[in-house]
């Protein structure tokens, strides 16, 4: 018998392309992609922020390992997941919260917002913007409180309400921030001056992150360069990132243009608030994002249109937590309505549809 009738044929199941990029080489690429904000936000606000994001990253990584052992399986941190989980939470939360809210908010997260749906892969909401939508509830005032950027002895000194103890009253932290804090600071960030007193901050102070808001969202200019890292690794769906921004540029470009005194321009849109934070590591999430090409511009161009309307005509100054559940919300009807047609295959007419019915 020759060789070539002897050979047999090998059938397998899709996928019959493998990529090397397993989950946990992608998720450890999305925390080398973030260490650089972080490390910012530290230069930024000092050791408050430097332990703002152990706690977070400690809470989220002891949440996951000890539900794993709980119910008696292997665990999961090893993924990676939980990292990316803890780090981004800490990012969007005020670096003046105190240190047990930020460890409360960061339980929420890992525990409503990805294990109680079954964990990685499963979420149906992005876990970090559970965690935040739970502190701006339960924590109002202090999720609303803020400290100016690079005061003088940030890397010797906490911020006071840091080290708060549990569920007593925060110290006095204006008295405070009258004393540090430089002439003609209002304690407000850029977006609430702008929707308050129609006060615009400038193009420089946006970019780099010399303005007052949530731990990690100040330099919009960083945080897109460590995106464009993720986007060249092939390890981040640009397509989302990018709807997000151009659907917001265009319809904030739209009403200022109707009345430039109250509506800000489109650069103030895209570089303040937590915009470029949530556009490039956390819409795009794969695990709640649309599956299909179409979908993700839908996807993107939907929440780029709910931050908009959101940060003009809502009653909050900030909108992109809401807009991106939403989106997530919204991700599985996408992703339906969306689906490709199946190769070789006819679409049905009404009428043939109701004779199979």
């Amino acid at each position: 018998m020759s060789q070539a009738a002897s050979a047999s044929i090998e059938l397998r199941t899709s996928p019959h392309l493998r990529s090397r990029k397993t989950v946990d080489v992608i998720m450890r690429n999305v925390v080398y992609a973030m260490l650089p904000i972080c490390a910012f936000a530290v230069w930024n606000f000092g050791i408050s922020a430097l332990a703002l994001i152990v706690v977070c990253t400690l809470v989220a990584v002891l949440t996951e390992h000890i539900y794993c052992l709980l119910v008696k399986k292997p665990t999961t941190v090893g993924d990676w997941s939980v990292v990316i989980t803890g780090i981004l939470v800490a990012l969007i939360l005020p670096p003046a919260l105190p240190l047990w809210m930020a460890a409360v908010t960061t339980f929420v997260a890992v525990a409503l917002g990805k294990l109680f749906f079954g964990g990685l892969g499963y979420n149906v909401f992005n876990p970090a913007l559970v965690g935040r939508a739970f502190a701006q509830v339960a924590f109002t005032l202090p999720m609303t409180t803020w400290t100016p950027a690079r005061l003088p002895d940030r890397f010797v000194e906490f911020i006071p309400t840091s080290l708060t103890i549990p569920f007593l009253e925060p110290g006095s932290l204006q008295d405070w921030l009258s004393s540090v804090a430089p002439d003609g600071w209002t304690g407000a960030t850029p977006l609430q001056l702008m929707k308050s007193e129609q006060i615009g901050t400038e193009t420089s102070q946006l970019l780099f992150g010399s303005v007052a808001g949530s731990t990690g969202e100040t330099a919009a200019l960083l945080i897109l360069v460590c995106g464009l890292y993720l986007v060249v690794r092939k390890m981040m769906n640009w397509r989302i990132t990018f709807s997000i921004l151009a659907t917001a540029a265009a319809f904030s470009w739209v009403f200022h243009l109707v009345d430039p005194a109250q509506y800000p321009d489109p650069v103030f849109m895209l570089g303040a608030g937590s915009l470029m934070l949530g556009a490039v590591f956390m819409a795009t999430d794969m695990v709640s994002s649309p599956e299909t090409r179409m979908g993700v511009w839908i996807y993107g161009a939907f929440i780029g249109f709910m931050v908009v309307i959101i940060r003009l005509f809502g009653g909050l100054p900030e909108g992109v937590m809401y807009a991106i559940l939403l989106g997530n919300a919204v991700s599985p009807l996408i992703s339906r309505v969306t689906q490709p047609r199946t190769y070789g295959t006819v679409k049905k007419s009404r009428k043939q549809a109701k004779e199979g019915a």
